[in-house]
Protein backbone atom coordinates (compact mmCIF):
# COMPACT_ATOMS: atom_id res chain seq x y z
CA UNK A 1 0.00 0.00 0.00
CA UNK A 2 1.32 3.49 -0.73
CA UNK A 3 2.25 5.46 1.97
CA UNK A 4 -0.12 8.33 0.61
CA UNK A 5 -3.32 5.68 0.69
CA UNK A 6 -1.98 4.35 4.13
CA UNK A 7 -2.43 8.06 5.53
CA UNK A 8 -5.52 8.50 3.81
CA UNK A 9 -7.18 5.32 5.47
CA UNK A 10 -5.45 6.68 8.67
CA UNK A 11 -7.08 9.86 8.78
CA UNK A 12 -10.31 8.48 7.96
CA UNK A 13 -10.32 5.99 10.68
CA UNK A 14 -9.80 8.94 13.09
CA UNK A 15 -12.74 10.81 11.53
CA UNK A 16 -14.77 8.29 12.24
CA UNK A 17 -13.59 7.92 15.84
CA UNK A 18 -14.04 11.34 16.02
CA UNK A 19 -17.59 10.87 15.15
CA UNK A 20 -18.39 7.95 17.03
CA UNK A 21 -17.37 10.20 20.62
CA UNK A 22 -19.61 12.72 19.38
CA UNK A 23 -22.79 11.02 18.82
CA UNK A 24 -22.00 8.88 22.16
CA UNK A 25 -21.94 12.09 23.85
CA UNK A 26 -24.84 13.78 22.51
CA UNK A 27 -26.60 10.95 23.85
CA UNK A 28 -25.28 11.07 26.99
CA UNK A 29 -26.32 14.31 27.41
CA UNK A 30 -29.92 13.80 25.35
CA UNK A 31 -30.12 11.49 28.14
CA UNK A 32 -29.03 12.53 31.68
CA UNK A 33 -28.53 16.58 30.97
CA UNK A 34 -30.27 18.50 28.64
CA UNK A 35 -33.63 17.70 26.86
CA UNK A 36 -36.68 19.27 24.47
CA UNK A 37 -40.19 20.62 25.15
CA UNK A 38 -42.65 22.07 23.65
CA UNK A 39 -45.06 24.56 25.34
CA UNK A 40 -48.95 23.63 24.46
CA UNK A 41 -50.95 26.35 25.55
CA UNK A 42 -51.25 29.62 27.21
CA UNK A 43 -50.85 29.05 30.19
CA UNK A 44 -47.43 30.23 30.47
CA UNK A 45 -47.73 33.59 28.78
CA UNK A 46 -46.17 35.95 28.88
CA UNK A 47 -42.98 33.54 29.91
CA UNK A 48 -43.62 31.26 27.43
CA UNK A 49 -46.13 30.90 23.93
CA UNK A 50 -48.02 28.27 22.63
CA UNK A 51 -45.46 26.31 20.52
CA UNK A 52 -41.70 27.49 21.70
CA UNK A 53 -39.79 25.04 21.88
CA UNK A 54 -37.54 24.90 24.72
CA UNK A 55 -34.57 23.42 26.42
CA UNK A 56 -35.00 22.03 29.95
CA UNK A 57 -31.91 20.53 32.30
CA UNK A 58 -32.62 17.50 33.47
CA UNK A 59 -29.39 17.17 35.90
CA UNK A 60 -30.15 20.61 37.88
CA UNK A 61 -32.15 18.52 40.35
CA UNK A 62 -30.28 15.75 40.80
CA UNK A 63 -27.45 17.60 42.58
CA UNK A 64 -29.87 20.01 44.36
CA UNK A 65 -33.66 20.95 44.71
CA UNK A 66 -36.30 23.25 43.11
CA UNK A 67 -36.79 26.42 43.91
CA UNK A 68 -39.29 28.97 44.21
CA UNK A 69 -39.51 30.30 40.76
CA UNK A 70 -38.27 27.90 38.59
CA UNK A 71 -39.98 27.22 35.63
CA UNK A 72 -40.40 23.49 35.75
CA UNK A 73 -41.47 20.58 33.41
CA UNK A 74 -43.84 18.21 35.58
CA UNK A 75 -43.96 14.64 34.32
CA UNK A 76 -47.73 13.30 34.72
CA UNK A 77 -49.23 10.21 32.42
CA UNK A 78 -49.90 11.02 29.11
CA UNK A 79 -48.47 14.53 29.16
CA UNK A 80 -46.08 17.05 30.61
CA UNK A 81 -46.68 20.01 31.82
CA UNK A 82 -44.71 23.20 32.76
CA UNK A 83 -45.26 25.39 35.00
CA UNK A 84 -43.53 27.69 37.60
CA UNK A 85 -42.72 26.90 41.61
CA UNK A 86 -44.64 29.14 43.96
CA UNK A 87 -44.34 27.57 47.06
CA UNK A 88 -41.93 24.90 48.31
CA UNK A 89 -41.98 22.30 51.30
CA UNK A 90 -43.18 23.28 54.45
CA UNK A 91 -44.94 26.36 53.48
CA UNK A 92 -48.15 27.90 53.56
CA UNK A 93 -49.43 29.65 50.60
CA UNK A 94 -52.21 31.60 50.28
CA UNK A 95 -54.26 33.96 47.73
CA UNK A 96 -56.36 37.37 49.34
CA UNK A 97 -57.27 39.95 47.65
CA UNK A 98 -55.49 39.45 44.68
CA UNK A 99 -52.46 39.16 46.56
CA UNK A 100 -50.01 35.96 46.93
CA UNK A 101 -49.18 35.09 50.51
CA UNK A 102 -46.38 32.70 51.13
CA UNK A 103 -45.65 32.17 54.82
CA UNK A 104 -48.24 35.10 55.34
CA UNK A 105 -45.80 37.56 54.14
CA UNK A 106 -46.79 39.27 49.94
CA UNK A 107 -44.47 37.36 47.24
CA UNK A 108 -43.00 39.08 44.87
CA UNK A 109 -43.75 37.56 41.30
CA UNK A 110 -41.96 40.33 38.99
CA UNK A 111 -42.55 38.13 35.69
CA UNK A 112 -46.56 38.32 36.04
CA UNK A 113 -48.57 40.78 33.84
CA UNK A 114 -49.99 43.37 36.17
CA UNK A 115 -53.92 42.05 35.91
CA UNK A 116 -52.65 38.31 36.34
CA UNK A 117 -53.38 38.13 40.22
CA UNK A 118 -56.96 39.43 39.83
CA UNK A 119 -57.67 36.31 37.42
CA UNK A 120 -56.38 34.09 39.85
CA UNK A 121 -59.38 33.96 43.21
CA UNK A 122 -58.71 33.75 46.49
CA UNK A 123 -57.50 29.91 47.74
CA UNK A 124 -56.13 28.54 50.04
CA UNK A 125 -54.34 28.31 52.87
CA UNK A 126 -52.82 25.24 51.97
CA UNK A 127 -49.97 24.18 54.24
CA UNK A 128 -46.77 22.26 51.47
CA UNK A 129 -45.59 18.65 52.92
CA UNK A 130 -42.28 17.15 52.61
CA UNK A 131 -41.02 16.61 48.67
CA UNK A 132 -44.06 18.36 47.61
CA UNK A 133 -44.45 21.68 45.68
CA UNK A 134 -47.48 24.54 44.88
CA UNK A 135 -47.14 25.50 41.07
CA UNK A 136 -49.21 28.07 39.02
CA UNK A 137 -48.90 29.06 35.29
CA UNK A 138 -48.27 32.82 34.80
CA UNK A 139 -51.49 33.08 33.39
CA UNK A 140 -53.37 32.30 35.92
CA UNK A 141 -57.02 32.95 34.53
CA UNK A 142 -56.26 29.90 32.22
CA UNK A 143 -53.83 27.75 33.97
CA UNK A 144 -54.48 23.91 34.80
CA UNK A 145 -51.95 24.28 38.06
CA UNK A 146 -52.10 22.97 41.60
CA UNK A 147 -55.11 24.76 42.14
CA UNK A 148 -57.50 23.24 40.10
CA UNK A 149 -56.07 20.23 38.67
CA UNK A 150 -52.81 19.15 39.16
CA UNK A 151 -53.08 19.52 43.03
CA UNK A 152 -49.82 19.39 44.83
CA UNK A 153 -46.42 18.46 42.59
CA UNK A 154 -44.20 15.23 44.09
CA UNK A 155 -40.85 15.88 43.66
CA UNK A 156 -40.17 13.20 41.98
CA UNK A 157 -42.88 14.47 39.21
CA UNK A 158 -40.47 17.34 38.62
CA UNK A 159 -38.34 16.41 35.32
CA UNK A 160 -36.04 19.13 34.63
CA UNK A 161 -35.75 23.42 35.01
CA UNK A 162 -36.86 25.19 31.84
CA UNK A 163 -33.57 26.99 31.16
CA UNK A 164 -33.98 28.78 27.97
CA UNK A 165 -36.41 29.33 24.56
CA UNK A 166 -34.70 27.63 21.12
CA UNK A 167 -37.55 27.67 18.38
CA UNK A 168 -38.52 30.46 17.42
CA UNK A 169 -34.95 31.35 16.55
CA UNK A 170 -35.94 35.55 17.57
CA UNK A 171 -37.23 34.51 20.62
CA UNK A 172 -34.09 32.90 22.03
CA UNK A 173 -33.93 33.84 26.07
CA UNK A 174 -33.71 32.42 28.96
CA UNK A 175 -36.93 31.56 30.72
CA UNK A 176 -36.41 32.42 34.21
Amino acid sequence: MSRKRTKSKLEWIELLKVIVVAVVLALIVKSFVLSTSIVEGESMEPTLVDGERIVYNKFVYLIGSPDRGDVVIIKRPFKNYVKRIVALPGEKIEMKNHILYIDDQPSEQSYLNEDSNEHTGNFGPYFIPNEHYFVLGDNRAVSKDSRNGLGLIEEDEIIGRSEFIYFPVGEWSRTK
